[in-house]
């Protein structure tokens, strides 16, 4: 069972007994097993992120290794993306991954087409459900900026917890409607996100979730009852006939009921995590830099002078998006990708036979040398250059194959910075650097704390 804990980490595909052209990790050198492949190795590094850094520091930017009996490509560098020939775009690596971890697989053996459909009607029902309903984005964020304004100015601040919240919040009502309005369905909804998310992200990691019966059961009641809450709400948009949030959206298309149950999980899931995490991010970054809050707030000044923030304007904000990329990359928000290879591949001398799983080693990727001056550095004025911004293009974080769940994100962070950033001022607190857990979405290990003062 720990065999498929860890392998549906990277999408819970079969692949076909082909031979690597590669050069695959010693099994001998690893002190693996041939049934168990590198498996425990990935748990005794504490994530498949972890064991990535070592594998690509080990034997170089294209390196083999084994979920059990089965070769997986890894892939640890922008020039091998690059060559990387007819990876599969059909569907969102992040998608793809949730799906199979929940056991979600209605509609994904439909062929290339409907899985194109399906992905435009997901990707569209979250642009429309911004624009319908941005001025509620724009509540949310005023009445958390508002919070933080009435707080002493020594009063230190959780970050991981408040933009959980407004993630919850934001995610819920946009995607669901306003029944989510309601704190009771808020509580019932983090309670079982929060117990969902944790045992994706770590139970089937470490396989410890397949170990523990009482743990397991915890778990699928909270995903049973997360289903039965968004069957429920997704009956009640539909007798409603109502059109501005993303489940009306679902509705409206040829979706079964159960498919849009589970895309509904999926962007409630995915939208929450990383939308709190690149806010938690973003604003721990700024506190480490006054001069990128005063460059930040410049620019605001600028474009938006007094006014809210609105939809059309944020393309204005170069710097914002400056800074929100390059909290992307220093946080490694997502550090693993994968695809599964659709027809016969190569990179450089490699040939990579049609349908083995290929890993995109972002980790690696986002704080490579070779890449990236200065890689542990917070500096927003790296994304100045174009060739810069083509590499973050070429990993998946912006252009068209951009997750829809971080776009939505990249909005909500947005709104949060151009209103909070005006008003006040962030502060590091000192004490004991911030340590990363590298799972599905890189979050800090423990709570973030920090201070607000006003602007003058």
């Amino acid at each position: 069972m720990l065999d498929f804990a860890i392998f549906a980490v990277t999408f819970v595909v079969i692949l076909v007994g082909a031979v690597l052209y590669l050069y695959p990790v010693s099994r001998y050198k690893c002190g693996v097993s041939y049934l168990d492949g590198n498996l425990q190795d990935i748990v005794n590094r504490g994530s498949l992120h972890e064991f990535l850094v070592g594998l690509h520091q080990d034997f170089g930017p294209v390196a083999s290794f084994w979920f059990g009996g089965r070769p997986v490509v890894s892939l640890g560098s922008v020039q091998q993306l690059r060559q990387h020939v007819n990876p599969n775009h059909s569907t969102d690596s992040f998608e793809t991954m949730l799906k199979s971890l929940l056991g979600y697989h209605s509609g994904m053996g439909g062929g290339p087409t409907e899985t194109i459909v399906r992905k435009k009607v997901y990707q569209s029902a979250i642009d429309n459900t911004l624009k319908n309903n941005f001025p509620l984005v724009l509540k949310l964020v005023a009445e958390l900026v508002g919070k933080w304004k009435s707080f002493p100015e020594a009063q230190h601040t959780p970050l991981c917890a408040h933009q959980l919240v407004l993630a919850i919040k934001t995610v819920t009502q946009l995607a669901l409607g306003e029944r989510f309005g309601d704190d009771d369905a808020i509580i019932s909804f983090r309670k079982n996100h929060d117990v969902i998310w944790s045992e994706i992200g770590k139970g089937y990691m470490d396989g410890s979730l397949e170990k523990s019966s009482s743990r397991r059961g915890h778990y699928e009641k909270a995903l049973s009852q997360m289903e039965s809450m968004l069957l429920s709400a997704a009956k009640e948009r539909k007798a409603q006939r109502k059109q501005v949030a993303f489940v009306d959206a679902l509705i409206q298309s040829s979706l079964t009921e159960r498919q849009i149950m589970e895309d509904c999980m999926v962007f409630t899931l995915a939208g929450c995590a990383i939308t709190a995490n690149l806010c938690i991010w973003a604003l721990h970054f700024l506190s480490t830099s006054e001069e990128v809050q005063d460059r930040l707030y410049q620019e605001l000044d600028e474009v938006l002078g007094s006014d809210p923030i609105s939809l059309d304007k944020i393309p204005q904000l170069r710097y914002c998006q400056q800074v929100l990329n390059e909290t992307v990359r220093a946080a490694k928000l997502t550090p693993v990708a994968a695809r599964l290879q659709e027809v016969e591949g190569k990179v450089e001398q490699h040939v990579i036979p049609k349908e083995t799983l290929v890993i995109y080693a972002l980790g690696v990727i986002l704080q490579d040398s070779d890449t990236w001056s200065a890689p542990y550095r917070f500096d927003p004025d790296r994304f100045e250059e174009d060739s810069v911004r083509k590499s973050f293009c070429l990993l998946g974080f912006s252009g068209s194959q951009t997750c829809p769940e971080l776009r939505f994100a990249y909005t909500v962070a947005t709104v949060l910075l151009s209103t909070l950033v005006r008003q006040l001022k962030l502060h590091q607190l000192k004490g004991p650097v911030m340590e990363v857990r590298s799972e599905l979405v890189s979050t800090p290990k423990d709570e973030t704390w920090i201070t607000f003062s006003r602007r003058s």
